[in-house]
């Protein structure tokens, strides 16, 4: 898929003329926040939940007010003024605009960028590897999905070189917090476990359908229970929901009974509702 048409600042503009200053805030240091939304047969997924967030995020990092009204508008336009193959990603950008070349931000306000590009279907199974670095609960970015994402790109790509194609994250006290892309579940004696809030992880979207879907719950976990889970599996948007088949080179019998059980119930409840509440 070439996408023709994307949107930025109001309206939709063509995807091969370059229309984002190089003085843009969220180019320049990072300063902007972000929603990657599923779209199938054209129709994106759980657009509420996405835009709810991405105002939250926005707050969180002390941008200006998000006009989900205006975003959802803005979504709906582009994909009807593109070509969209059945599987797609639509990538929300809201950063916090011109400003100078510095930690300072400007006075112009906020840019807007929606644009669309062809996805395909995640293996039902994965290897994931844990990073020597942790995430700071603490943080100022702690639970924010923001576009500063330098810190996933070099995990990521350790944990390719180790043969996975996620990276785990612990967090500053050694439990057990998410991955680059991702929330982490494992099942150990009958139990589907995430980690909470608490420790810094994002709120993903299909990690709280997840929860409301099936029988699972929010725990502390150490990092170390990735080392006997019974099974693990992760979620995300694009991901939805995927078996763990390897964690740091010991095999996991993936996809376990409670990982199809809850493959099954999401595929079922996602494909009853396209934007669940």
């Amino acid at each position: 898929m070439s996408t023709d048409k994307v949107w930025v600042g109001s309206g939709l503009v063509d995807a091969a003329t370059p229309h984002i200053s190089v003085f843009d805030h969220g180019f320049t240091v990072g300063d902007g926040v972000f929603e990657a939304v599923k779209a199938v047969g054209g129709r994106p997924f759980a657009l509420t939940r996405h835009l709810a967030r991405l105002a939250r995020s926005a707050d969180g990092l002390g941008l200006p007010p998000v006009d989900v009204d205006a975003v959802r508008h803005a979504v709906i336009e582009t994909l009807l003024a593109n070509d969209v193959p059945p599987l797609a990603r639509i990538r929300i950008t809201y950063s916090a605009g011109l400003a100078p070349l510095g930690s300072e931000r400007g006075d112009q306000g906020p840019t807007l960028v929606v644009a669309i590009a062809a996805s395909k279907a995640r293996a039902e199974t994965t290897a994931i590897a844990t990073v020597p670095w942790p995430r700071n609960e603490r943080g100022a970015l702690a639970g924010i999905k923001t576009t500063s994402y330098a810190e996933n790109a070099k995990a990521l790509a350790h944990a390719q070189r180790a043969g996975a194609t996620e990276a785990v994250f612990a967090d500053t006290t050694g439990r057990l917090c998410e991955g680059t892309g991702s929330n982490i579940f494992v099942v150990r004696d009958g139990r589907i476990m995430t980690p909470t809030l608490d420790t810094g992880c994002l709120a993903g979207i299909t990690r709280a359908l997840v929860l409301e879907w099936v029988p699972a719950e929010e725990t502390d976990l150490p990092i170390e229970a990735l080392l006997d889970a019974d099974e693990i599996f992760l979620t995300s948007t694009l991901r939805d929901v995927q078996g763990v088949h390897r964690a740091d080179g010991r095999e996991v019998a993936a996809p376990g009974p409670l990982t199809k059980a809850a493959m099954a119930v999401f595929a079922e409840r996602s494909a009853e509702d396209h934007d669940p509440q």
